[in-house]
């Protein structure tokens, strides 16, 4: 497989460890070790007796049984494993060179790289900002949705923060099975609706499969664990198989705290949805005293948002942040997207200070 290199991946990995300000992170703030153990009082002298062997290939009995009880689908109809490495599983175990994709546009890369790089078609189902919110074209998706292999979705969307409306949604569940195209869905995000309440997952609907994990609304990406959930126990079969030439296995200790963070997942989203909806206000009132030079759209769910400038190079104005006030901030064109937009990330507790570092940045350079 020939694949192009993952834009996004690098920009962080040139910038992540070494700024000391972070604008555009798309997860939440981070537990600690201790404060995950101290969810259960018994919970480490069972984690000092674990042995350190090999894992069931599906996941632990336990987190298999939390996720059944999230998702309903039974044992069979999950995989648990690294969310990046469940994407690029399930690809190359469902897809075939020529099939026709469909994916919401702008996406996290792999969604469309690991098909493209299989030899699909794909094609794009672009959201745009239209009259101060974001929105897709549901005529436009219908059409495309004709020959369609797969479709591949994302709500709480990332990087806009655009989520459906019920009746939205439906429609778009509707057009799925009248057409008999399988749905990816990534959920990475649900759990994080600002005002609104979760979408239904997409594991509860045939032909279909989820994408879920612990990195971004829990707070966990340490942990590198997630999962895929599906209804069709013959979609997730193949991952397993082909998984076998990956990692094999999970981590024995990352399953263990998985699952307890899985047992009291409310817990870990409610802080971080808190910690959010604050932000979110701080953003609102941050972009609206700078409106003639950034168009700003607030998110409807997930942690980040997708401002435009208005005025200047996005490009220089994120290579100059880095170099003057060691802040990060990321570029549209690592979502093949030439529009002059940038990432906010607004699911962190120190993103006060990040945005007020972007603050002095701006008027520095507005002078230059």
């Amino acid at each position: 497989m020939r694949i192009r290199e993952f834009q996004l991946e690098r920009y962080f990995a040139k910038y992540e460890f070494s700024v000391k300000h972070m604008l555009s992170a798309s997860d939440c703030e981070a537990w600690t070790v201790g404060e995950l153990l101290d969810a259960d009082k018994n919970v480490w002298e069972r984690l000092k007796e674990l042995p350190l062997s090999y894992t069931e290939s599906r996941g632990s009995s336990g987190m298999l049984d939390a996720l059944d009880e999230l998702y309903g689908t039974g044992r069979e109809g999950i995989v648990t494993g690294c969310p990046q490495e469940l994407i690029f599983l399930f690809m190359n175990s469902f897809l075939e060179k020529g099939d026709k994709v469909v994916c919401i546009s702008p996406a996290y890369q792999s969604l469309y790289e690991l098909p493209r790089a299989i030899g699909c078609e794909v094609v794009f189902w672009k959201l745009r900002a239209e009259g101060g919110q974001w929105r897709p074209d549901f005529d436009e998706l219908k059409a495309m949705l004709r020959a369609c292999r797969l479709l591949i979705l994302n709500f709480p969307h990332n990087p806009t923060g655009y989520m459906p409306a019920g009746d939205e949604f439906a429609e778009i569940v509707d057009m799925a099975a009248r057409t008999g195209v399988t749905v990816f869905s990534d959920e990475m995000y649900r759990g994080l609706e600002l005002d609104s309440p979760s979408l239904p997952s997409f594991a509860g609907f045939e032909n279909a499969v989820a994408l879920g994990g612990l990195s971004k609304g829990a707070g966990l990406p340490g942990l590198r664990m997630g999962w895929l959930a599906s209804r069709r126990h013959d979609l997730i079969s193949p991952v397993l198989v082909m998984k076998d030439y990956t990692s094999i296995c999970n981590s024995a200790p990352g399953e263990f705290l998985a699952e307890l963070a899985l047992r009291n997942i409310e817990t870990l989203l409610k802080r971080n949805r808190d910690i959010l909806r604050a932000n979110a206000g701080l953003a609102e009132e941050f972009f609206a005293r700078r409106a003639g030079i950034m168009e700003w759209i607030p998110a409807i769910g997930g942690p980040t948002a997708f401002p435009r400038l208005l005025t200047g190079s996005v490009e220089d104005m994120c290579n100059l942040s880095s170099a003057d006030k060691s802040l990060m901030i990321l570029p549209d064109r690592v979502f093949d997207v030439n529009e002059g937009r940038f990432r906010v990330g607004m699911g962190r507790k120190n993103f006060p200070t990040a945005l007020a570092v972007f603050g002095e940045f701006l008027e520095s350079w507005k002078d230059k």
